[in-house]
């Protein structure tokens, strides 16, 4: 199929590391039990947005770049890990900064617009250079040396793996929702869940920081 190999075992594998825990499952599963469903398929989209974002870089070149220039590396990890701890640290300021303001403190965490959430979601996964290094090593694996065209086969594979992606973080987002309204998560759970995922997202910026290529 356009210059592919093994395409079960690429779906199978793409599944699988979906499935693993990252930023972008934290993500999701923090909007979508703060402010439901929907806004848990709006991170999905941003996120999705990114992914294809890394595809075509990668499918182009442009992420081959990211693995043989130490300085474009270490540009884009400093970025990325910079917003990663800045949406930590914003999550976890949240009640301070309504209360330096002098507003009504209601208890429940603050609803994020939607077009923030997806902006969010977007850059959370384009600027994970890791993500961009994982597509140059995990797709060609998959594509046949008699491909007629290597790119056309990349975006092929790259399009598959985005939508089982997809798929995997819609289900996710919907399960978070449910989940969380069955229980009747109470406002003091909320903020509770809201400060541990500003937690979370501040050390994995650390970490990214001080990754390796």
């Amino acid at each position: 199929m356009a210059g592919t190999q093994n395409l079960w075992l690429f779906i199978v594998s793409g599944l699988l590391l979906n499935i693993m825990p990252g930023p972008d499952s934290l993500f999701i599963m923090a909007r979508s039990a703060t402010q439901g469903w929907r806004a848990g398929f709006v991170a999905t989209s941003g996120i999705g947005t990114g992914v294809w974002v890394h595809i075509l870089a990668a499918a182009l070149g442009l992420s081959a770049l990211l693995a043989t220039s130490a300085a474009a590396f270490t540009v884009i990890k400093i970025a990325g890990a910079a917003y990663l701890v800045w949406i930590g640290i914003g999550m976890l300021r949240e009640r301070a900064k309504r209360e330096a303001a002098q507003a009504p403190v209601d208890d429940s965490p603050r609803r994020i617009p939607y077009p923030a959430i997806y902006r969010q979601g977007l850059l959370t996964n384009v600027l994970n250079p890791k993500v961009a290094l994982f597509f140059l090593a995990f797709v060609p694996q998959f594509i046949a040396h008699d491909a007629p065209s290597k790119p056309l086969a990349f975006i092929v594979l790259g399009a598959i793996f985005a939508f089982n992606g997809m798929l995997w973080c819609l289900a996710l987002a919907l399960f978070t929702a449910i989940a969380s309204r069955r229980l009747k998560v109470s406002a003091a759970l909320g903020r509770w869940l809201n400060r541990t995922m500003g937690a979370v997202f501040l050390a994995l910026g650390v970490r990214l920081a001080l990754a390796s290529r």
